[in-house]
């Protein structure tokens, strides 16, 4: 039994499938699904089933229902919710370029406000977590799950609950695609770094020192980002001829 994995459930099946269909072009933005009866038969999936996975959608921004007319697909881009985001990465071959990018620069916007406002709040409690990246392995996985724990905490101390509930959208893919930026060492020391840069401006209670230091770490952690894509896509077009 230590390897079995219990079924996916029906409902979770059709919103896969559905989303996959959508990320395919099937369904392409402004199209419409199939009746319920046929897309039910095309999914092998009982229609109170289908309904459920097609609401599911909707409520994040997938498609849209009308009463008495075929639902909608909807630009994702105009129209989706922090779900969408969820959806995307795990259909991680449909992300398209950039996705990544545009994470880290959003990041860059809210981070540093955040950060500021923790430091004056509650330094005293920044100060005993961020004691712990001292004996932080240095591997991708460790680093993903510190870089979490440390952006949650400063959300929930900065004494603003909107900024937790926007990071609290990104929960079931913050540390998957944090791996990925942390793999290559040159982002594991950068953002020791900047652990280590916080720490003193938490020691201090300096909150414009813990605003500027982040902001600078964010706009390095994107070029770092960069930096490292451009080397992965001149490997594998070398790798290629």
């Amino acid at each position: 039994m230590n390897n079995w994995t219990a079924p996916q459930r029906p409902n979770s099946y059709a919103e896969h499938m559905l989303i996959n269909a959508i990320l395919d072009g099937d369904f392409p933005p402004g199209s419409s699904l199939p009746g319920e009866r046929d897309l039910a038969v095309q999914l092998g999936v009982t229609r109170p089933t289908l309904r459920e996975a097609i609401q599911r959608l909707a409520r994040d921004g997938w498609l849209t229902v009308q009463q008495g007319k075929a639902t909608a697909v909807n630009n994702i881009w105009q129209d989706g919710g922090l779900n969408v985001l969820s959806g995307l990465v795990r259909h991680s071959e449909h992300l398209p370029p950039g996705f990544i990018t545009n994470l880290l620069e959003v990041r860059l916007h809210l981070a540093p406000v955040y950060t500021a406002r923790a430091v004056a709040l509650a330094a005293e409690v920044l100060h005993e977590f961020l004691q712990s990246q001292a004996i932080l392995p240095d591997e991708a996985a460790a680093f993903a799950h510190f870089d979490w724990q440390l952006h949650r905490l400063l959300t929930q101390q900065c004494g603003n609950p909107i900024y937790g509930l926007i990071l609290n959208g990104f929960t079931d893919f913050y540390e998957q695609l944090a791996r990925l930026y942390f793999a290559p060492h040159a982002s594991r020391a950068a953002s020791r770094a900047y652990y280590a840069e916080l720490a003193t401006a938490v020691a201090q209670q300096d909150p414009t020192l813990a605003e500027a230091v982040t902001r600078r770490a964010m706009q390095e952690s994107i070029e770092l980002w960069q930096e490292a894509r451009a080397i992965s896509e001149q490997w594998a077009v070398g790798s290629e001829r």
